[in-house]
């Protein structure tokens, strides 16, 4: 077969839209699996369907990379939009058009450079992983190129100001709080440490966007086990294709202006543009994360494996809906309408056909997932209703049973046992001592020990009157009828 081209789809009588000349108007630090189902996907279409008449110009933020796939392909890729959607199956098929090529700046640092000298350029956009966005004070400002990201984008700007252009809105998409005032900070540090001009630092405050993001969609990537066979139904070899759920939602922090150069609106697409992106945050990290922690290590002892299979379970999506409408919903402040709408789109989400996803891959470092996705919950909801949430309270009595079935030590986890099964728990360290010392404690012992433990909770579970004992109470009932008749219990 011939690779993925204009030529190659030229000669196929490839119908679709395509732009295949437009200026670059966007460099993206970033070629991965995420961008280019997200972000690129998104500029796609607003080329199409509101004239934005776009290309962006990837650049690797690391050595490695793909840059030689996506030039040899002219920056064409097939993704597939996959799952449920108003209760249909849905697989939606979209050679993406907007990439012009990919640098690699290890290879070629003038070439980023050069791309500073484009008047048309106007937007940055950014997702380096959660690593990405930090301050290394080994950069130095003439390294080729400066091993950190905000480090290569200090030195874009640096360039971008000596010709006399005007600056950028730039995009984060980092899965780090506040990720654009990170950003800001460390090129902040970048212009003290490498003592650059002050007409330059006051450029970079003045003409420049920083903007902090919320990026939502889960992107599976390179369907390898299936990629042959879905070249031989294209006609086309596509080294890099992608692909990821058809849930899309992207909140970008900032003034409304930006929707006049960014037309999200004119193409109808799942993006908003708002003074404070957190109570969006917020919903996502509640509602989604928050059901995944508190339903799945409960799911998982109850007999289930994968996410999908949960939400066709009764009991089990029950105490999922349970926990998010009566319990989680309420601690909120967005408008009603709007939490339930993406409280239903979760349903959808989990419920995936093209997703297996594992239940215990969502178990791991459980710890702090609860911690930080499902106690500030527990926490507002005491505050507002001045009594214990029942299906959150029992979640946490099944996050202490899923760790304390461990008898033995493996291999940098422990051991659990889910009937004559063995599973993984994975955490920290000094998480899994402590379970592992405390393996023979009945059920008031563990509640007493885990809800007092003073690194994993600083005192906050402590706090709340009545917790520990109704926990030990719930892991007294999962001893008693297991853990998919407590959890049935929970929904009477």
């Amino acid at each position: 077969m011939e690779k993925l081209s204009y030529a190659t789809l030229e000669k196929q009588g490839y119908d679709g839209y395509l732009l295949k000349d437009a200026p670059e108007r966007v460099l993206q630090f970033g070629e991965g699996n995420f961008l280019r189902a997200f972000v690129d996907y998104f500029i796609d279409e607003m080329n199409e369907k509101a004239g934005f008449d776009s290309k962006a110009v990837l650049c690797q933020p690391i050595a490695p990379g793909l840059a030689p796939m996506i030039n040899s392909q002219d920056g064409l890729y097939t993704l597939f939009l996959r799952g449920r959607e108003n209760g249909q199956k849905v697989n939606r098929k979209r050679v993406i058009s907007c990439v012009s090529r990919c640098l690699n700046p290890y290879e070629d640092y003038q070439g980023l450079l050069d791309c500073a000298k484009n008047p048309d350029l106007r937007f940055l956009v950014s997702n380096t992983t959660e690593a990405g966005i930090v301050f290394d004070p080994a950069c130095k400002k003439d390294d080729a190129p400066p091993a950190s990201f905000p480090g290569k984008l200090t030195a874009f700007l640096y360039e971008r100001w000596k010709l006399g252009l005007r600056g950028f809105i730039i995009l984060s998409c980092e899965l780090i709080d506040h990720n654009g005032g990170e950003l800001k900070r460390c090129v902040d540090k970048y212009i003290d440490l490498w003592d650059l001009e002050p007409e330059f630092k006051a450029w970079t405050e003045r003409e420049n966007l920083f903007c902090s993001t919320l990026v939502d969609r889960i992107v599976t990537g390179y369907p390898r086990a299936e990629a042959e066979g879905i070249c031989r139904e294209l006609g086309y070899q596509d080294d890099i294709l992608d692909t990821g759920e058809v849930f899309g939602f992207w909140v970008i922090e900032g003034p409304q202006s930006i929707k006049d150069e960014f037309p999200v609106e004119k193409a109808g697409l799942p993006i908003i543009v708002v003074d404070d992106h957190t109570p969006y945050k917020q919903r996502k990290v509640r509602i989604l994360n928050g059901a995944h922690t508190s339903m799945v290590l409960g799911a998982y002892l109850a007999g289930q494996d994968i996410v999908r299979n949960c939400m066709e379970d009764e009991v089990i999506h029950g105490f999922m809906n349970k926990t998010i409408y009566d319990e989680i919903i309420p601690t909120l402040d967005l408008p009603r309408d709007e939490l339930t709408e993406f409280a239903a789109a979760v349903t959808e989400r989990f419920n995936n056909p093209y997703i297996d996803h594992a239940l215990l891959s969502i178990s791991l470092n459980s710890t702090s997932k609860w911690k930080a996705r499902v106690l500030p919950s527990l926490e507002e909801y005491v505050k507002r209703q001045g009594r214990l949430p029942k299906c959150i309270t029992f979640s946490f009595a099944a996050y202490i049973a899923f760790y304390h079935t461990a008898q033995e030590k493996g291999e940098n986890c422990l051991l659990g046992r889910r009937g004559q099964e063995t599973y993984e728990i994975k955490d920290d360290q000094w998480t899994l001592d402590f379970y592992y010392d405390h393996r023979g404690d009945d059920a008031k012992s563990i509640a007493h020990a885990v809800v007092n433990h003073q690194r994993m909770w600083e005192g906050r579970l402590a706090a709340l009157e009545g917790f520990e004992t109704a926990v030990a109470a719930a892991l007294e009932r999962i001893e008693a009828v297991g853990m998919y008749g407590a959890m049935r219990e929970c929904l009477a």
